[in-house]
């Protein structure tokens, strides 16, 4: 019998490929027009063209950074926005969410109640998730199930001052 010599789950920081691709394609989402090109194939002066990868090459290595070392940034809270405005196809709805998160966290995936065990994008009580997009799924999801709507959440936040 071949006992294992390490029983340990080895751990990369990604929990799967599409974790890790979802952070690089949403940075790709900002590409300046000479890497657009590249990737497309279109030929370049051969100057734009060094510049252009040691770009891409920047914006690979930085958008792989674990969550924890990032900082959030503008930028970071206008991602979110778009995902959760994706997640709900539906403007309205959407406005209501964002005005809700803005003041419950102001779109921090790092807010942290220090009255209470609220944390997060949604400042859901005692919720241990720090990937954001994971967050706003969470908060979206109890959401649903409580008020059916953001916008019922918002009008029950309006009158009691949580949701």
């Amino acid at each position: 019998m071949m006992r294992n010599s390490y029983p340990h789950k080895l751990y990369t920081g990604v929990k799967n490929l599409w974790d890790s691709l979802k952070h690089t394609l949403i940075s790709c989402m900002y590409l300046t027009k000479p890497i657009r090109s590249i990737l497309a194939g279109e030929p370049l002066p051969r100057i734009a063209r060094r510049r252009s990868l040691v770009l891409l090459a920047g914006l690979l290595l930085f958008s792989n950074m674990p969550a924890s070392q990032a900082t959030t940034t503008q930028r970071d809270k206008e991602t979110y926005k778009l995902y959760a405005h994706i997640k709900l196809l539906n403007a309205k709805q959407y406005r209501c969410l964002e005005v809700l998160w803005m003041r419950e966290s102001k779109w921090d995936p790092k807010a942290d109640n220090p009255k209470s065990s609220a944390y997060g994008i949604p400042q859901l009580l005692k919720m241990k998730e720090v990937d954001p997009f994971k967050q706003i799924d969470l908060g979206i999801k109890y959401i649903v199930h409580k008020h059916r709507t953001p916008c019922k959440a918002l009008e029950y936040h309006d009158k009691r001052g949580f949701y």
